[in-house]
C-alpha cells in the first residue's frame, strides 16, 4: 500500500489515516457511543461519512483499518 499516493488537493493515503485514527482506535476499543465495526462493509461507510473533505471510498484507507484491526 502507498501512504504516499496523492488523494485530493495535496492530501494522501497517509493524511486521510492520520485523521481518522483517533477516532477508529476510540471505537475499536470500546470508548465510543458507537459500537466496533464489524465488517468491511460498516468501516468503509463510517471512512466515507468521516474523513474530511473527500467523500468517495478511499480503498487504501479502508485496507489500511481493516488489516489494523483485523475486520474480514
Amino acid at each position: 500500500m502507498a501512504l504516499s499516493t496523492h488523494i485530493w488537493e495535496g492530501w494522501t493515503v497517509q493524511d486521510f489515516i492520520e485523521v481518522l485514527q483517533p477516532q477508529a482506535d476510540m471505537i475499536m476499543s470500546g470508548q465510543s457511543w458507537r459500537k466496533p465495526f464489524r465488517s468491511r462493509s460498516e468501516l468503509e461507510a463510517w471512512c466515507k461519512d468521516n474523513q474530511p473533505y473527500y467523500k468517495q471510498t478511499i480503498p487504501a484507507v479502508v485496507s489500511y483499518f481493516v488489516n489494523r484491526y483485523g475486520i474480514t
